[in-house]
């Protein structure tokens, strides 16, 4: 028999007896999706009925009272009700208002966690133990489904580390999933500190397989920043098999590639001092000095060491060397053998070699197009845009043929497009380390017959373009020159090429000589400064850099100095998430526009390639609304470094 109205069943809440009501909330709950209107209207007697202490039938009087307000689109009262129904709300149904509730329980629960996991713990508000037992019904349901992906992605956004580590081991391929749970922790977690909690548990199960991945452990320990870790997988290996050498060697091609040259330089120093005779380091690493003393006190430098060898301890050092090369065993002799290979490759040199001569091989640039934009418009913009144009097309290459065929035509540069033209083969020659210095002797600084500032400031920009993130023995040649150098044009080139050059090593006394020359209070060389310390210290959140910086900035008076540091500044929050969000706070804030923009661009680096809806929300908010064209204009450009994925 159909109902038409639910009246009847209502009616039987006003009865004395407890079976009348349990069957009438029984009849409601059967019929609640077609006569929810009609039974909202009583739903003040079901809200009695689920607070009385004496009705031992609270659960299913809840459970109505939720759906009645479900239907009403009273979604947080519906949920309130729904966790008081406890075991009759059934996570495995499938219905909408199940999906619903079960969506909005997750949305609920997640919000309080991530808010407990990012406040102190004296800001930790409670979580209801019922709604923490419907999400962890839901966890289960996956796990019965066998829907593990969705169960760690649930966990994690749910900050359950306990549920996504075993998510992953209760899975019929964990190898897949710890690569799927890799990939959604580094593409979807946005909050630093709880990425690197993912990635440590991520390492321990890598390292627990019958075979350990330890290609996908080593760059999981690159963005924990632990070098150390990555020293002793690679020490392992490269004692092991032949397979395990072969790991060992590819991984050091991956982290060539993947970690900044601080990292690498750990891991190298790490990795000599267990060598069998301590590898000497490698000439990248050492000072561009012409006699072995000089060697060795740069080789201190970059090792942080601020002692001085003499000659004769290098000398002896040396013979002690030599005579423990000769008293290793044939199996100490392989060991040396495939660790200095090791140490090569993680130097970057032979990556660089192999790529060049692949751009070197698979030159096709057309000259023509060059030719005809250069007679198309004869002016001084024109002229530097070609000379930026042909060192684009013509990267890596190493060659120069349309420079060389236009040499009148080169030669009208004059002033700052002279240094264009000169910095231009940097790009025309990135990678050619070993003749770097031979291909730019013309251009560079010289005791005798000084020649142009611009050519020379022009030339050592070149040299750290050339070397760029490659710094090694250019790095402290570019140093020696910007001490020595007067003019200010060379001073700038000089900053830009050691910036470049010393890129993410945070080499405290290229930093020091940087801001010493920022100091000087000179336009010129000051933008170029501002600019180069950022490079040098290149994500690594030093609050001293931030504190020196900032507080210049808002000192000068020079805006070209400002405008240097507002991009170094940003540079130094390069992938810090929401490490930066108190510098952004205070920069968005300042009453300078260079600085706010600044700011922006900050957020830009901090949050680049995640897609952060938060700081999102603020570039548009800027977007719209600041006083100041430029700092609309840097908010909207910064989108693009949030969404370029």
């Amino acid at each position: 028999m159909n109902i038409t109205s639910a009246a009847g069943v209502l009616a039987l809440l006003d009865e004395q007896e407890s079976q009348l009501k349990v069957f009438a909330l029984d009849k409601l709950n059967k019929i609640v999706d077609v006569f929810w209107a009609e039974i909202s209207e009583a739903i003040d007697k079901i809200e009695v009925l689920y607070e009385d202490g004496g009705f031992k039938n609270k659960e299913l009087a809840a459970l109505v009272a939720s759906k009645v307000y479900y239907h009403l689109g009273a979604f947080e009262e519906s949920l309130t009700y729904a966790l008081g129904a406890g075991s009759l709300f059934n996570v495995n149904d499938t219905s909408e208002y199940v999906e619903t509730t079960i969506a909005k329980c997750i949305d609920h629960y997640t919000k309080l966690r991530v808010s407990n996991a990012e406040s102190s713990e004296e800001d930790h508000k409670p979580i209801d133990l019922r709604l923490e037992a419907i999400v962890n019904r839901m966890f289960q349901r996956c796990f019965d489904d066998r829907q593990f992906k969705q169960a760690v992605g649930i966990a994690l956004e749910t900050r359950r580390i306990d549920i996504f580590e075993k998510a992953i081991l209760a899975s019929d391929d964990v190898p897949t999933m710890l690569t799927y749970g890799l990939k959604v922790c580094m593409s979807l977690i946005q909050h630093r500190q709880f990425r690197n909690t993912v990635l440590r548990v991520l390492t321990r199960l890598y390292m627990g397989l019958a075979t350990p991945d330890y290609i996908n452990v080593c760059q999981c320990y690159i963005f924990l920043d632990d070098p150390q870790s990555v020293s002793d997988i690679l020490e392992k290996l490269i004692m092991g098999e032949k397979n395990a050498v072969l790991m060992a060697y590819q991984i050091a091609f991956d982290l060539y590639e993947s970690a900044t040259q601080q990292f690498l330089l750990r891991v190298r120093s790490a990795l000599k001092a267990t060598a069998p005779v301590p590898i000497s380091m490698e000439k990248k690493e050492k000072s561009s000095s012409q006699d072995t003393k000089d060697d060795a006190r740069k080789e201190g430098e970059i090792s942080g060491s601020s002692s001085m060898d003499t000659d004769e301890s290098t000398a002896s050092s040396s013979e002690t060397g030599k005579e423990s090369r000769r008293e290793l065993t044939e199996e100490e002799k392989v060991l040396q053998d495939k660790l200095t290979k090791l140490v090569t490759i993680l130097g970057g040199e032979t990556t660089i070699d192999l790529h060049l001569q692949f751009l070197i091989r698979n030159n096709k640039t057309d000259l023509l197009i060059l030719k005809n934009t250069k007679d198309a418009v004869r002016n001084s913009i024109c002229h530097s845009a070609t000379v930026i144009a042909n060192s684009f097309m013509h990267f890596g290459t190493t060659s120069d043929q349309f420079l060389r065929d236009n040499l009148e035509w080169l030669a009208r540069a004059t002033n700052w497009a002279k240094f264009t033209a000169t910095a231009s083969l940097g790009v025309i020659h990135k990678g050619h380390e070993k003749e770097a210095l031979n291909l730019m002797s013309t251009y560079l600084p010289k005791d005798q017959s000084p020649g142009s500032a611009y050519s020379e400031g022009g030339g050592l920009f070149a040299l750290g373009l050339i070397h760029a993130n490659h710094g090694g023995e250019i790095t402290d040649y570019l140093l020696n020159q910007l001490k020595e150098a007067q003019s200010e044009m060379v001073r700038h080139g000089g900053c830009l090429g050691l910036g470049l050059a010393a890129m993410g090593t945070a080499r405290q006394d290229i930093y020091e000589q940087l801001k010493f020359n920022l100091y000087q209070d000179d336009a010129i060389t000051g933008e170029a400064a501002g600019l180069a310390m950022g490079l040098v210290m290149l994500g690594t959140k030093s609050a001293t850099a931030i504190e020196d910086m900032v507080a210049y900035a808002q000192e000068t008076q020079h805006e070209k100095i400002l405008r240097g540091l507002a991009m170094g500044i940003a540079l130094i929050m390069y992938g810090r998430l929401e490490e930066a969000d108190a510098l952004i706070e205070s920069l968005s804030r300042d009453k300078d526009p260079i600085l706010r923009w600044s700011g922006m661009y900050t957020i830009a680096m901090a949050y680049c390639g995640s897609g952060n809806n938060q700081a999102i929300r603020r570039l548009l908010h800027i977007a719209v609304s600041d006083v100041n064209d430029d700092v609309r204009r840097v908010a909207v450009t910064s989108l693009g470094f949030l969404l370029f994925r």
